[in-house]
């Protein structure tokens, strides 16, 4: 694991821990995304209130065995001190093969080492049809020059 960067945030910095965060949840590996994450690190996601790494790990582990061919971009909306705003869109399938784009916003919060102590996300899913994909890139990270959120129209 890379050193985390740590508060507060100057614009490049927000920037490059947004990148890191998308990266993360785009290898789909809840062990891995669970580490940068404080022990007792509380979230909210939509009616889930995962609290603690463990249950991060199991939270994730439920969300990528539904949420099939998850790919992820997520864009900085704003920072301040030792918290981050971001703006997201992923697109996934269900085990039937109905696709989905869900575009939600994240609010964190970090400690003095860099790791995410509370972390609110409000989410919405839009079914789409397979050939409205944006996100077509292999599964893991999303490459330096696939588009983001804003370069998309999203």
């Amino acid at each position: 694991m890379p050193t985390p960067l740590v508060p507060p945030f100057t614009r490049e910095t927000a920037i490059a821990k947004v990148r890191m965060a998308e990266d993360g949840w785009n290898s789909r590996d809840p062990e891995r995304v669970s580490k940068v994450y404080t022990e007792d690190s509380q979230w909210r996601n939509r009616a889930e209130f995962p609290h603690g790494r463990k249950e991060i790990v199991e939270f994730l582990t439920r969300k990528w065995a539904r949420e099939l061919d998850y790919r992820l971009i997520k864009e900085l909306w704003a920072f301040e001190g030792n918290r981050i705003a971001v703006r997201f869109a992923y697109e996934w399938r269900d085990d039937s093969g109905h696709w989905f784009r869900s575009y939600g916003n994240e609010n964190w919060e970090f400690d003095a080492e860099g790791l995410m102590q509370r972390r609110f996300a409000s989410i919405n899913d839009m079914p789409i049809k397979a050939e409205d994909r944006k996100f077509h890139w292999p599964l893991g990270r999303r490459p330096d020059d696939h588009p983001g959120l804003s370069e998309l129209g999203l």
